[in-house]
């Protein structure tokens, strides 16, 4: 029996005897509890690449949420059409089509501006959780009650975009006479619409930027008073560059609107002790 006991211990060493290199890999790591897991790693310690990959995946989410309103704004695509066509002053005249695929290009471009608006709010949480890491507690706080409020301002830029529309368009019907008529093009219409719509709406975000830029320490509202002269220069070429077409009005429209959210960005500053 002896003999036999310590041959079978010889036939089959223990496992801790097993050299190390011949354990099966899962033998080398030690269980862990869950309260023992290393943490997980700080943005701010991110490489360039892993940056990189965080931006790309926040843009890829970003353009996936374009998906639902685009879908819902093709469906709605006749409707949006009619309601946009509105403001001319002749909406009884047919807009011209030049090529086969420009219809069904139009009602996309339609339904890729409303897929655009409806995503905002996924946009700019995305854009949040991007920038957000490398502010301090403090900065996240203060800036966070200002992400909504874009929200806000951007659908009061498009909604400003459409009050100017008639007027923008009136004014460049106002050339037409008998021996110069204007025959318009959908696609050339709806390019300008989408365009004044999408500028408006992003220009308005100009009062929250500054304001975040202000609680950073970047600018401050004796800054910005003393660079006035150098603003209104900066908003008029910004205004006459953005807005699309020749018409006076919309960039009109737009410089005054920028420079009064100019000066209402200084109060709120000033207002906030910068």
């Amino acid at each position: 029996m002896d003999r036999n006991t310590n041959t079978q211990s010889a036939a089959s060493p223990a496992a801790g005897s097993i050299p190390r290199r011949l354990r099966p890999r899962w033998l080398h790591r030690p269980f862990r509890r869950r309260g023992d897991l290393p943490p997980a790693p700080d943005r701010s310690e991110m490489s360039l690449s892993g940056h990189l990959v965080e931006l790309r995946n926040r843009l890829f989410m970003s353009a996936f949420s374009l998906l639902p309103g685009t879908v819902l704004g093709y469906f709605l695509s006749d409707k949006l059409i009619e309601i946009l066509k509105a403001p001319l002053p002749h909406p009884e005249r047919p807009l011209m089509a030049l090529g086969l695929t420009e219809p069904f290009m139009i009602h996309l471009q339609v339904a890729v501006t409303v897929g655009f608006i409806v995503a905002m709010p996924v946009i700019l949480y995305q854009f949040w959780r991007f920038i957000s890491p490398g502010l301090t507690p403090h900065e996240r706080a203060t800036a966070r009650p200002w992400v909504p409020l874009a929200l806000a301002f951007f659908a009061l830029g498009v909604g400003l975009a459409y009050f100017i529309l008639p007027y923008a368009a009136g004014f460049l019907y106002g050339f037409e006479t008998k021996d110069i008529q204007l025959m318009l093009t959908a696609d050339a219409y709806f390019g300008f619409v989408t365009t004044l719509f999408l500028a408006f709406g992003l220009v308005m975000e100009f009062p929250i930027v500054l304001v975040l830029l202000s609680k950073v320490g970047i600018v401050t509202s004796k800054r910005l008073s003393s660079s006035r002269r150098i603003a209104v220069l900066g908003i008029t070429i910004v205004s006459a560059c953005i807005t699309p077409g020749a018409d006076l009005v919309s960039p009109i429209v737009m410089a005054v609107t920028m420079y009064g959210l100019y000066e209402a960005s200084i109060v709120m500053i000033r207002m906030g002790g910068r």
